[in-house]
């Protein structure tokens, strides 16, 4: 049986601030003492239970590059990305990503499996047995649901209902919203509920039914033209798979889930699924800890250095510092939400920003200035662009760049030269010019920019290979 693996990757959120972002959410970032991020981990977790060919990353179009980088990293070199023209919720993101595997040869009795793009998974093994046996109930005609046995009576999460069926599988008897504590103590001691963790499977047959059924404004993808898809995408309702399609099918199943699943939903989370030294600490970075314990400390670049610290939070990014007790990591959202309104920059702004040709870190800023360290991929060309309000002086750190610029326009011939490690060059305000790498390595180059407004925005596009506007 022919397994699809289709991948979320459209959600943002700052429940990990300051180290997620809105320009940077979790599923982007290495957390938990992994040296892969929570996407990485997720696609390395599904090709060992399918193809590359067979996977698919629905995500929105301003998370495509860093998806896309991302995979790169993993030496992925093809575009996998299902683009969402919107966010629109899982219901209409799912079915657009049937209609991408309908449309690249997939039929009605392949198996397909729905996974977040941020959750950790400790025990791949039982991951994949648990996969085997869902397939095989989405095989029997089933929308399969996987249920997360719960460690705890949790309250923000919801929960399944499930009674036996004399299956390998259970059914499904209801999903339930999230619970209060008592009600949810009372899950826990019933022995038949378990955490809805996102993660499904079915036959295409199955799922297109039942959209016809349940969700028929999000079905007519489906049978749509290429060329309408994102007319019918965007014409959906805003639904989310369980109430559009779950919550009312008749042929669900539940395959039970033992396997140190995490929504990594919180700092206090992270702490939870971190390696721990001696004294229960999870240091990451440049982090020297006297004394205490049971605390957890993250840190990139500058020394962080603590005494007697017990059960804290700490962790510290170029732009932002965020220090709490642990136990308190929930109360993190209202705050981020407080900084956003009073527009603080750090809430959105991630200090590294993914675009389709590299990488670049904001290193200093200031009213009239901006410092960036930009890496270029090999083969990597920036748009034909111009700045209306910044000059730009690039100095080359690392390989060779290949430095175009008009001096009058377009239409003027072109100053087109090589610059190599320790030279420099000038970009003045209002002209046109591109940068590429010709080389085989990274090109690493230090960006100064100046000017009365130094914003991101400042943006003149007159062509580019990634079809941005």
């Amino acid at each position: 049986m022919n397994i699809y693996a289709l991948i979320l990757a459209g959600g943002s959120g700052t429940r990990l601030w300051p180290l997620s972002r809105e320009e940077m959410p979790k599923q982007f970032l290495a957390v938990c003492g992994s040296e892969y991020t929570l996407l990485q981990q997720t696609v390395r977790r599904m090709l060992r239970l399918t193809d590359i060919d067979r996977l698919r990353v629905i995500a929105s179009g301003k998370w495509h590059p860093l998806v896309t980088h991302q995979l790169s990293c993993m030496g992925i070199d093809r575009d996998y990305v299902v683009e969402e023209p919107e966010a629109r919720n899982t219901a209409p993101a799912i079915a657009l990503g049937i209609a991408s595997l309908i449309g690249g040869g997939a039929d009605d009795g392949d198996i397909v499996l729905v996974c977040p793009s941020d959750h950790i998974i400790a025990s791949e093994a039982v991951f994949r047995e648990a996969v085997f046996g869902a397939a095989e109930a989405a095989a029997a005609g089933n929308i399969v649901t996987f249920g997360i046995k719960p460690t705890s009576p949790e309250t923000g999460f919801g929960y399944i209902k499930t009674s036996e069926t004399g299956e390998r599988w259970l059914a499904v008897d209801s999903f339930v919203e999230k619970p209060d504590l008592d009600t949810a103590k009372s899950y826990i001691e019933s022995g038949n509920y378990y955490w809805n963790g996102g993660i499904f499977c079915f036959s295409i047959g199955s799922m297109v039914n039942a959209y016809n059924d349940y969700f028929p404004e999000g079905a007519r993808i489906f049978s749509a033209e290429a060329e309408d898809t994102k007319k019918c995408f965007l014409s959906s309702p805003i639904e989310s798979i369980d109430y559009a399609v779950m919550e009312k099918a008749r042929n669900m199943a539940c395959i039970p889930l033992d396997a140190g699943w995490s929504d990594v939903g919180s700092w206090d989370a992270v702490y939870e699924n971190s390696p721990l030294d001696e004294r229960r600490n999870a240091s990451v970075g440049n982090v020297s800890l006297h004394g205490g314990g049971n605390s957890l400390v993250i840190g990139e670049e500058r020394l962080i250095c603590g005494i007697d610290l017990d059960s804290m939070i700490v962790v510290d990014t170029p732009d932002a510092l965020f220090i709490a007790p642990r136990g308190a990591s929930q109360k993190l959202r209202g705050v981020v939400g407080e900084l956003a309104r009073s527009h603080h920059d750090e809430i959105v702004e991630a200090p590294t920003s993914a675009r389709p040709w590299g990488t670049y870190r904001v290193l200093s800023k200031g009213e009239r200035h901006k410092i960036k360290r930009l890496s270029v991929s090999p083969g990597g060309r920036l748009s034909l662009q111009y700045h209306m309000h910044r000059s730009e002086h690039w100095v080359v750190v690392k390989g060779t760049a290949k430095v175009v610029i008009y001096d009058h326009g377009e239409e003027c011939e072109a100053r087109e030269r090589l610059i190599h490690e320790g030279e420099s060059v000038f970009v003045p305000k209002g002209c046109l010019h591109r940068l590429d790498n010709p080389g085989r390595i990274p090109l690493e180059i230090i960006e100064v920019q100046i000017g009365e407004y130094v914003g991101e925005d400042d943006i003149k596009r007159v062509s580019d290979d990634y079809r941005r506007g």
